[in-house]
């Protein structure tokens, strides 16, 4: 089941990226051009949502069954896992940051749908994806990746 899990979460991570990067880019564009919001956009948005939703759910039963995850932060002790920057990335900083990276996205959409007017939609939809997009660039396990 571990390994199983381990190549799911590795292999939607390619999907997850790309289309994060696809709705960041459409907004920023979109914000910066003035472009009318169209459904085209929201189903961007709503795509990008939901494999993130998707891949933080895998990524959470994943903590809890890899050796990595918890299990390293049971048997080693936190001090230990600190101590040692792949075992604190995979234990602490990765699941921590790609929380956040979820909260930033299910935020920005949620405030983008109260909004009445294109500008300010895709206003909500720069920021938030933006930040969440950086969040997500900064803890991915690059070495495990190439």
């Amino acid at each position: 089941m571990y390994t199983t899990l381990q190549f799911v979460h590795s292999y939607w991570a390619y999907l997850v990226l790309v289309i994060v990067v696809l709705a960041t880019i459409n907004a920023l564009i979109s914000f910066f051009s003035n472009k009318e919001y169209s459904p085209r956009d929201f189903r961007i948005s709503l795509f990008a949502l939901i494999v993130t939703h998707i891949q933080l759910l895998i990524g959470l039963i994943l903590y809890f069954v890899s050796p990595l995850g918890l299990q390293s932060l049971t048997s080693n002790g936190m001090g230990t896992v600190m101590k040692d920057s792949m075992l604190r990335l995979y234990a602490v900083e990765h699941p921590l940051v790609m929380i956040l990276t979820v909260v930033f996205i299910t935020v920005g959409y949620s405030k983008h749908k109260k909004k009445l007017v294109s500008k300010p939609k895709f206003k909500m939809l720069a920021i938030f994806y933006t930040i969440a997009l950086i969040l997500m660039l900064s803890r991915i396990p690059w070495a495990q990746w190439f």
